[in-house]
């Protein structure tokens, strides 16, 4: 090996170490982050629960347990909220929040939990759902839209899902699919506060028939403008909203 080689592997070896050695100080040091979200702490003490709401709009609901199949595989630190919300005429809204702890891999990625149960992605977009509380602002949101094959009263049917998720913390919002933003975050405030920020991945789905995917979207921006700030904490920045029109002679 000739001495620039040399120098290029002692130097390597050397900011190698180095960056090991930052890394155990911060987490030897590191403080974990408030939720974005509101919990309730269990008897055990070790985890706490999302307090999602019993009641939003004329939807009823009821509390779902987390499959054991998730509990198992995600960090034993991690908490969740589960709960199915029915409306009169039968359509119903699944929200779900998974909650970090001190292991970041409690955020799994859709793909993950969609295939699994038979779905397949047809689209995927990163967008906004307008929210007017606590105040007006718009919440980055990821939509995928995905098809599975099911069976009704013994006869095959094409069903759509409308997959809506989004990230939230202690005074932050990530819509972004890739994670990139949602890292860097991450990084910058352990660096520069010793904080590691409590990350929760939230995600809203329903079902409908091909061909009225809009229609139940449009229903579930309506239900998420109600229920998020029932149990969300963070909101994003006040946003700009057209001011209604008056009739002539209105008031």
């Amino acid at each position: 090996m000739n001495p620039q080689k040399w120098i290029l592997a002692v130097v390597a070896i050397a900011l190698t170490a180095a960056s090991a050695g930052v890394l155990i100080r911060l987490k030897s040091h590191q403080r974990l982050g408030a939720p974005g979200v509101k919990t309730v702490a269990l008897p055990d003490g070790r985890i706490a629960r999302v307090e999602l709401p019993e009641r939003v709009l004329d939807y009823e609901s009821k509390f779902i347990l987390p499959e054991a199949i998730v509990t198992n595989i995600l960090p034993r630190d991690t908490s969740y909220g589960q709960r199915l919300y029915t409306a009169p005429d039968g359509f119903w809204i699944q929200i779900s929040v998974v909650l970090m702890g001190s292991d970041r891999t409690s955020l799994h990625k859709p793909e993950f939990c969609l295939r699994g149960a038979g779905w397949q992605i047809d689209s995927s977009e990163e967008l906004t759902v307008p929210m007017t509380r606590p105040h007006p602002y718009d919440l980055p949101v990821i939509r995928k839209l995905v098809t599975k094959q099911v069976e009704i009263n013994g006869q095959p049917t094409t069903a759509r899902g409308i997959y809506v998720y989004w990230f939230v913390a202690d005074h932050a919002l990530s819509g972004d699919a890739n994670g990139a933003q949602r890292m860097w975050w991450m990084a910058r405030n352990l660096l520069t506060t010793g904080v590691l920020q409590r990350w929760a991945y939230v995600t809203c789905f329903a079902v409908c028939p091909p061909g009225q995917e809009e229609a139940a979207f449009e229903r579930m921006n309506k239900f998420m403008a109600a229920a998020v700030p029932e149990f969300q904490l963070a909101a994003g920045p006040a946003a700009a909203r057209p001011a209604p029109v008056h009739a002539a002679g209105g008031f």
